[in-house]
């Protein structure tokens, strides 16, 4: 009989724990959709400024434009060209060839006639050997370091030696920029000499059409693996970042397109090469570092400028980046403890890291945990169907109003979509996602989680491109 009623008892905490948890976790992404939405309307009422001439209208400070390439010959040369067309008044190109074992450097050479460019440069960040530095003969703010391969770190770490300008922005090789994006994700640097760094928005560029390098029309894809993503990207960036950055506590600024303060990078030791997520990593280590010597700064997110890439369509290489991504989560913040609850720690360190610990890097093993358990308890009679059914309103039902909030900021802000039937389409997206995808996303970070536990080799890994939606074909 008392065995019973200990086991009843575990059963009641167990139950009400994983329903606390997951209040707290949609509860915790509500609170950040409400400071989007409050940063989003302040930058509505400005948005009425941005015709008007800038009183810094050229005179933005100059910026290097990171490259790093590793295999990346079906899509390089469309990437730069579109990087060639933006909208500034000064800025370069490195290009970093890290070993590619395809046509990479070949495509580069072909493309934009390369010829060896002898240069003298500070090596103040160690990489790996560099073979040769290459200079466009065709466009002279266009140079392309050939070096061994050492990881995507390694290859950012080498261009910020070679870079000339104060800032540096680092891109995926797979990414198309829009012609004004790299002044708008620079505002923040012009308005407020204490920010350090700023990243802008990421969206999928699967099945829209890409000409001469530029994108020429937005569209959706058909794809259904892709089309989750969609919704992913613009719940990530439009709540996740956008609300933790009017905090300045935004603990990532996504690889594909990030804004930095060189010197600020050089004197936190640049990029690790011993992590698969170098750039969460830099942007917890920045905040360790500028916290503990209480020097003022600030991270921004900047919604508007935006960088298009390509996204996994087979189930495989998706999986393959997932894990990557959760394994990077915990390599960041486990390199960074010191941040976490630090005397001057402030959002970042006692309420963003704290967060990213609970909801993201022990996330998949508190969600699965959490269905496995509720599901159990259902079917073996220990719980109520109104319990259960409770359950999946907090678990999915909450999980619907994000997804859908995120969409609803898009419409409301941006309007990149501006088809009824692509929001028709997104808004059907947004509810399937719920029902097994998002669980079989969980079942992927847990696998991160795991070999980062069990310290199993990473790699930076091959994304499969298929390189059409660059070549003016929407997929």
């Amino acid at each position: 009989m008392m065995q019973a009623n200990w086991g009843g008892l575990l059963i009641e905490a167990t139950t009400w724990f994983v329903f606390c948890y997951f209040i707290a976790l949609n509860g915790g992404y509500l609170m950040l959709n409400a400071l989007a939405l409050r940063a989003l309307r302040i930058k509505g009422q400005e948005l009425f400024m941005a015709e008007l001439p800038r009183a810094w209208s050229g005179l933005e400070p100059p910026v290097s434009i990171l490259v790093p390439a590793y295999n990346e010959e079906a899509t390089i040369a469309a990437s730069v060209r579109s990087m060639l067309q933006l909208s500034y008044a000064e800025f370069e190109i490195i290009v970093v060839n890290d070993g590619s074992k395809d046509g990479t450097l070949g495509v580069l050479q072909r493309e934009f006639a390369l010829l060896p460019f002898p240069e003298a440069y500070r090596r103040q960040i160690p990489t790996a050997e560099v073979r040769q530095v290459y200079r466009s003969t065709r466009y002279p703010n266009v140079r392309v370091i050939d070096k061994l391969n050492g990881g995507k770190a390694d290859s950012l770490n080498a261009a910020i030696n070679v870079a000339r300008y104060p800032l540096v922005c680092g891109v995926d090789a797979d990414s198309i920029l829009q012609r004004d994006s790299l002044a708008k994700v620079t505002e923040p640097f012009l308005r407020d000499p204490s920010v350090v760094a700023a990243g802008g928005t990421v969206r999928v560029a699967n099945g829209c059409t890409v000409s001469g390098g530029f994108l020429t029309s937005v569209g959706l894809p058909k794809n259904i693996w892709a089309l989750f993503q969609v919704v992913e990207y613009l719940r990530a960036f439009l709540f996740g970042r956008l609300g933790w950055s009017g905090m300045n506590g935004m603990l990532i600024i996504s690889g594909a397109f990030g804004v930095f303060r060189k010197d600020t990078v050089v004197e936190v030791g640049g990029y690790r090469r011993d992590t698969i997520g170098e750039d969460m990593e830099l942007v917890v280590r920045m905040h360790r570092v500028l916290r503990a010597r209480r020097q003022p700064y600030r991270i921004e997110f900047v919604p508007d400028p935006v960088c298009w890439t390509e996204a996994p369509e087979d189930y495989r290489t998706l999986k393959n980046q997932r894990v990557r991504w959760q394994r990077g989560l915990a390599e960041s913040l486990n390199a960074n403890w010191g941040l976490v609850f630090s005397r001057n720690g402030g959002v970042p360190g006692w309420v963003a890291f704290p967060f990213m610990l609970l909801f993201e890097w022990l996330g998949p093993v508190m969600e699965l945990g959490g269905y496995a358990f509720m599901l159990w308890a259902y079917f073996a009679g220990a719980i109520s169907w109104e319990a259960f059914g409770a359950f999946l309103f907090v678990a999915i039902g909450l999980g619907i109003l994000l997804s859908s909030s995120g969409l609803l900021l898009e419409e409301m802000s941006f309007h990149i979509y501006p088809r009824g039937k692509q929001l028709l389409m997104l808004g059907v997206v947004v509810v399937l996602e719920n029902f097994g995808y998002r669980q079989l996303n969980s079942v992927w970070r847990l696998t991160g989680l795991y070999r980062w536990a069990m310290q199993k080799e990473a790699t930076w890994g091959a994304m499969r491109r298929k390189g059409t939606w660059q070549s003016g074909a929407g997929q």
